[in-house]
């Protein structure tokens, strides 16, 4: 995140996180969650896998199912379902006030394979995006950030964001 946009300041705030499938849905209870702890304007983001031979699931729930099933299981799961198709996706929320909510977001295809890799978090071991030989448990960090959702969707923030401190210059 600091790499795209330098000047954003993590904060440590255990928020709530509602069980929705829809990622925007669980995204704006926890920007309405955090504005009660944090005045001013802030982001949060999820970060979702969604397997095809699930319909989409886990997405946002991908949490759950990692604790219930692990990386083994969830690659498993869909082996035997017979669709290793699935696909990563990352929705940023930006919150300048209750109503000024803008959502940046980016999806990335991909397949499950068995756990390889060390390095990552969650399910970076099983996931191996679309023309590459790695996961992104194997790549090294910079590797990752070239084919990575949450970069695109982090651009897609920093865009916005430049165009509505413009439009604040000139009014």
């Amino acid at each position: 995140m600091r790499a795209l946009l330098p000047q954003v300041v993590k904060l440590d705030i255990d928020l709530p996180e509602i069980q929705h499938t829809d990622p925007q849905v669980v995204i704006t209870a926890k920007l309405q969650a955090a504005s009660s702890h944090y005045p001013g304007r802030f982001i949060v983001e999820d970060t979702s896998l969604s397997l095809a031979c699930l319909n989409g699931l886990p997405g946002p729930l991908v949490k759950w199912f990692l604790q219930a099933l692990g990386n083994d299981g969830l690659f498993k799961l869909a082996n035997k379902m017979g669709n290793l198709a699935a696909s990563a996706a990352t929705v940023i929320g930006y919150y300048a006030g209750p109503s000024e909510i803008f959502f940046a977001s980016a999806t990335i295809s991909g397949s499950l394979v068995a756990p390889r890799g060390k390095s990552g978090f969650g399910w970076d071991s099983i996931f191996q995006p679309s023309g590459h030989t790695q996961t992104f448990a194997q790549m090294t960090a910079q590797e990752k950030n070239q084919v990575s959702m949450r970069r695109m969707a982090i651009e897609k923030l920093k865009h916005y964001l430049m165009s509505e401190n413009l439009s604040s210059a000139q009014r």
